[in-house]
């Protein structure tokens, strides 16, 4: 970590860093002092102090672009950006959020083996590596697109598992996903509350993740810490989740606790997750220690937390090859998620797969996907307008609302269940011979509830 590539590697608004040598003495000041700032030193997370003078003055836009940007991103200082719809497109990856949700599945084989294993803190062992595992790839700090409401991802080629996500609300934006094989059922509720704090931004997870295992019908809740985004403008742009991951067996009561450290100056703690499984008594006994952008070990342990004798770590999971300097920092699972190729049959057309900005910008043409993501901004504006003008309400496709509200630590939510009816669409089309096969990269992408919408 630390090279020379990966200081110029992708994050928000670090996509034009290179061309870019100073902020200029006067930006400095005024954006250092506008943040609160001023004459604050630089922490460099990937270690070393040779280049904390160099981030600490290198900006992060265009001199044309840099103070309209700023102008409009002060006035959300504070605020909840989910709702900043207008952000330049240069600063985005080519997937959206709920394309991400997905990439909870990278490492699913995890969960076969909490299923298959007999002894219940084990199973918590492989289930907890499992959760922990995503944020290897949570560590891109391209943000990605916004859902359009209706808006699909479909994945059938992974695990022998089905997974279906639906942007289920607009305001406040929310998703909802469900995958399921023959070990495990995944049902995720995921509404994202952030507060822009100038150059940062924290990212808190108001959702509700519930995993079963199908032997014995145990299930699992979890609870994620918060993430805080550093360097938005200036400085190298880096991902912390400091807090604890808690992971409860809801039929047993058993747990686990994970201390996600934070990073400190030069970045000492940063990716260290600490920790323990617990039985129903809060008696610990596994204790858990690792990476999370690395690895997981375990090794069973005695009532004071020390390991056992006799007893030596064991890795449980291990970050699997990724690919060498990519752009976008993508794993290979990541790149599957997002290819036309691994799509499956007859696909729908409200996949996020489909969504011209973001083919347009995995090719690499920013400028024409600066105009699909306005296009689309505007068509769910109209649809918006269409659908109210008729006295109809959204609702969704492949998820019903529960009426359940669950508490967590940053807010209520609305829980949203799946119906089942996807399981059924997939089955038909799968079995069926006579459904005409169509070149994917022909089909439209059509999320609205009502017909395609012309933009006015």
């Amino acid at each position: 970590m630390g090279s020379k590539d990966q200081k110029q590697s992708g994050g928000f608004f670090s996509s034009i860093a290179s061309s870019i040598s100073n902020f200029g003495s006067s930006m400095h000041k005024s954006v250092n002092g506008l943040v609160g700032y001023e004459g604050l030193e630089v922490i460099n997370p990937e270690g070393g102090t040779e280049d904390a003078e160099e981030e600490a003055q290198r900006g992060r836009w265009k001199q044309e672009e840099r103070d309209s940007y700023w102008r409009m991103m002060q006035k959300y200082v504070g605020s909840d950006i989910t709702s900043m719809v207008t952000l330049p497109v240069l600063i985005f990856e080519p997937m959206t959020m709920i394309q991400k949700m997905a990439e909870l599945m990278e490492y699913s084989y995890l969960l076969d083996l909490a299923d298959e294993s007999e002894d219940p803190y084990m199973r918590l062992v492989y289930a907890s590596s499992w959760a922990i595992s995503v944020y290897y790839a949570y560590q891109r700090t391209w943000k990605p697109f916004n859902p359009i409401l209706g808006e699909t991802y479909e994945m059938v080629n992974h695990g022998r598992m089905t997974f279906i996500a639906e942007q289920v609300s607009h305001h406040p934006p929310t998703s909802a996903a469900h995958g399921e094989n023959e070990h495990f059922t995944y049902d995720v509720t995921s509404k994202l509350k952030t507060k822009f704090l100038g150059n940062s931004v924290d990212v808190y997870p108001v959702g509700r993740t519930h995993v079963t295992l199908k032997r014995d019908g145990v299930v699992l809740d979890l609870v994620p810490p918060p993430t805080k985004v550093n360097n938005l403008i200036f400085g190298r742009t880096w991902v912390d989740s400091p807090g604890e991951m808690i992971l409860t067996n809801m039929t047993t009561g058993d747990k686990v606790v994970l201390y996600f450290q934070p990073c400190g100056w030069f970045g000492t703690g940063r990716y260290e997750v600490d920790g323990y499984v617990y039985n129903a008594a809060e008696e610990p006994k596994i204790l858990m220690t690792g990476k999370w952008n690395k690895s997981m070990s375990y090794q069973p342990c005695d009532l004071e937390g020390e390991p056992l004798p006799g007893t030596e770590m064991k890795e449980v999971w291990k970050v699997a090859d990724v690919p060498p300097n990519d752009k976008f920092q993508y794993t290979y699972f990541a790149h599957k998620i997002n290819s036309l190729d691994t799509a499956p049959r007859k696909l729908l057309a409200s996949d996020s797969r489909l969504r011209p900005d973001r083919y347009a910008l995995e090719l690499g043409d920013l400028s024409k996907a600066g105009a699909e993501k306005s296009n689309l901004e505007e068509k769910q504006r109209a649809e918006k307008r269409n659908r109210e003008a008729k006295g109809h309400q959204f609702t969704p496709r492949w998820f019903d609302m529960s009426g359940e509200v669950t508490p967590t630590p940053w807010g209520d939510l609305e829980v949203y269940q799946y119906n089942g009816k996807y399981t059924e669409h997939r089955a038909a089309v799968d079995s069926s011979d006579g459904i005409e096969e169509v070149d994917i990269r022909s089909i439209e992408f059509n999320p609205w509830q009502y017909g395609n919408v012309a933009t006015e």
